[in-house]
């Protein structure tokens, strides 16, 4: 009988062994996961390797480009405006650059918003309110004239560069130089902006900005050195007058439409008073070139 029973101690090797084997799975639990302790110092690391990718990724470190810029292929589809220019005008509008609605058309602010043709019309610069399809008219009927400061179009204002505009100047200016017109009416405040920091190499500051009649020595087309060139009339040119007038763009929401209307009018009573002084210089060179009529 004491052959058949185990004897305490020699169940014990066995229960170690037992235990042993049991506690060899923890010990290899720190090799495949990490403790407590090392797991943040692991959290850190792939923090610390992110950084590097998410900081080059940043806008600060891409090149700058302003926002809602367009590149010109968005548009290319799109034909630019025709320029109404010739000599002998007393005033060309120089617009921003044409929009969709204006490229596709093929008239200058043709968009239903803009409120271009209402304001020319309130102010007197026409004697009735025409529409975009008449604009090459403006020459014969009202010896006006248009363009732009920037040829090609897109959907708005926003989507053209400083850059583009200021490098648009130079052209512009030979543009009036080669037509020779008394004025030019700057049609939006951005438009000035860009032929001044052109011209004096620097923005303009607030209190030197103003709506209207800008000072002699700022007149368009003029070029440097040059004290007088012969005009289409026999006058000396000596560049074109600057009106700076308001934008006619519907989303323009300053000034308001009375100091728009305040603005454009003072325009439009030199225009009506320069074609009352033309047109009787043609009478007086009619009869004066043909007295034998009046016998």
């Amino acid at each position: 009988t004491q052959t058949l029973r185990r004897s305490p101690r020699s169940l014990t090797p066995k229960v170690e062994a037992s235990n042993s084997a049991l506690t060899t799975i923890p010990k290899l639990e720190p090799s495949n996961s990490p403790s407590p302790s090392s797991a943040p110092s692991r959290k850190r690391g792939t923090d610390t390797l992110s950084l590097p990718s998410s900081s080059s990724s940043s806008p600060s470190k891409r090149p700058r480009t302003p926002a809602g810029y367009a590149p010109p292929s968005k548009y290319a589809h799109l034909n630019e405006l025709v320029d109404i220019l010739e000599p002998g005008l007393i005033c060309v509008f120089i617009g921003l650059n044409p929009g969709v609605r204006t490229a596709t058309e093929g008239h200058a602010y043709s968009h239903p918003s803009n409120r271009f043709w209402k304001l020319l019309y309130s102010s007197g610069l026409t004697s009735r309110l025409m529409k975009p399809a008449e604009d090459r008219s403006l020459p014969e009927l009202y010896r006006l004239g248009n363009t732009n400061i920037v040829a090609r179009p897109t959907r708005n204002g926003a989507e053209l560069s400083k850059d583009e505009m200021d490098g648009s100047v130079q052209a512009l200016e030979e543009k009036m130089r080669q037509c020779k017109p008394e004025a030019v009416c700057i049609v939006g405040k951005s438009i000035w902006e860009s032929i001044w920091r052109v011209r004096h190499g620097r923005g303009i500051k607030k209190e030197e900005f103003r709506y209207g009649w800008q000072d002699e020595s700022e007149m368009i087309g003029k070029p440097e050195g040059v004290k007088e060139e012969e005009g289409t009339e026999g006058e000396t040119w000596k560049g074109a007058k600057v009106f700076v007038a308001t934008s006619t763009s519907g989303l323009a929401a300053t000034p308001t439409q009375a100091e728009k209307e305040k603005i454009w009018r003072e325009l439009g009573i030199w225009a009506e008073k320069r074609r009352g002084e033309k047109a009787e210089a043609v009478k007086i060179e009619v009869v004066g070139g043909a007295p034998e009529l009046l016998n």
